[in-house]
């Protein structure tokens, strides 16, 4: 028997939805970005509870890796292809042969990301718009590409949205990464009442820190990462950062439940909700935290200005992927 969709009619179906993905087992997931970090460990985590997957990442070799890694240990791949989801046609070929060889996805998970930090007058152009690309527009792709088949198909599923606690809160120098996460979660807050009445639930993913390779590769416009003040504080994001397979847990048990908001530690939580309980003690606690950020670069810049120093640019690419 298919789900029974809400009829949306009566004062109980506008309280009450059925779980769209009460378990994993025996259904198709899509998982973007899933070479490494939370996606990685998402999909190592699903194909445990007996999902069966569609892998896709930029990274061909990490890729392969993943996979057989899930395969070696009796997971079920169905098909996996390597891919940047910020290019349009490129997902739009991959949902045509994804849905001809393995049929319409149960759940779609877009965690791929990327990110750069800086102030407004160090970021530059492409940094603003790589993010946007990969950060938003290729969610937008994919949930162009695959949420459609899922509706036409009428027996629900899951839509899972990754963002961040830069989605909830302005961090400083996160500008042009939050204009992404920002953007993502709008996007699940519409999606999440549009797709209701097709039985589709909709998670809003937001991880604080998390120990995952962009920890050490992100770009920081204008910032000298080997000064050995920047290195603490970047270490100390290390000591509070929960593990790629915790991050991955508390997903999947979002997953299960239906839950909108998951968060993959507390500090995101209780930030948000401080936030927007306590407005005007959240704005003097941001303007702190800026202040810190603008201390930590004029001591970059005096580092870099100092006899003697090494000038050493950024040389990392925007587009060091979760």
């Amino acid at each position: 028997m298919g789900l029974q969709l809400p009829s949306l009619k009566t004062i109980r179906d506008l309280f009450y939805m059925p779980t769209p993905v009460p378990s994993f087992a025996g259904r198709k997931v899509l998982i973007t970005g899933a070479a490494s970090g939370i996606g990685a460990a998402t999909a190592r985590a699903v194909a445990g509870r007996g999902g069966e997957l569609v892998l896709t990442d930029v990274q061909t070799g990490a890729l392969d890796q993943v996979v057989a890694e899930i395969s070696g240990s009796g997971g079920k791949v169905l098909y996996h292809r390597a891919g940047d989801v910020s290019d349009y046609e490129w997902v739009a070929a991959f949902a045509r042969d994804v849905h001809a060889e393995v049929g319409v996805m149960d759940v779609v998970m877009n965690v791929a990301g990327i990110s750069a930090w800086g102030t407004v007058e160090k970021l530059e152009h492409q940094q603003w718009r790589r993010m946007v690309d990969v950060n938003l527009m290729g969610p937008i792709h994919i949930i162009e590409c695959f949420v459609p088949e899922m509706v036409r198909r009428g027996k629900g599923g899951q839509l899972v949205n990754v963002s961040s606690a830069a989605g909830l809160l302005a961090l400083p120098w996160h500008a042009a990464y939050s204009a992404s996460k920002f953007g993502i979660r709008g996007v699940s807050e519409v999606l999440r009442f549009d797709l209701r009445r097709h039985g589709i639930g909709v998670s809003l993913v937001c991880p604080g820190a998390v120990a995952t390779p962009l920890v050490d590769s992100v770009e920081i416009a204008g910032l000298d990462r080997s000064n050995p003040v920047i290195a603490k504080q970047v270490g100390g994001f290390h000591r509070i950062a929960v593990t790629p397979e915790q991050a991955a847990e508390s997903l999947c048990k979002g997953v299960v439940r239906n839950k909108f908001m998951v968060y993959t530690s507390f500090d995101t939580r209780f930030g948000y909700w401080w936030a927007r309980k306590f407005a005007l003690p959240y704005e003097i606690v941001m303007r702190i935290a800026n202040n810190r950020f603008d201390h930590l670069a004029r001591i970059s810049e005096v580092g870099a200005t100092t006899p003697g120093a090494t000038d050493t640019p950024s040389s990392e690419p925007a587009g060091n992927r979760d």
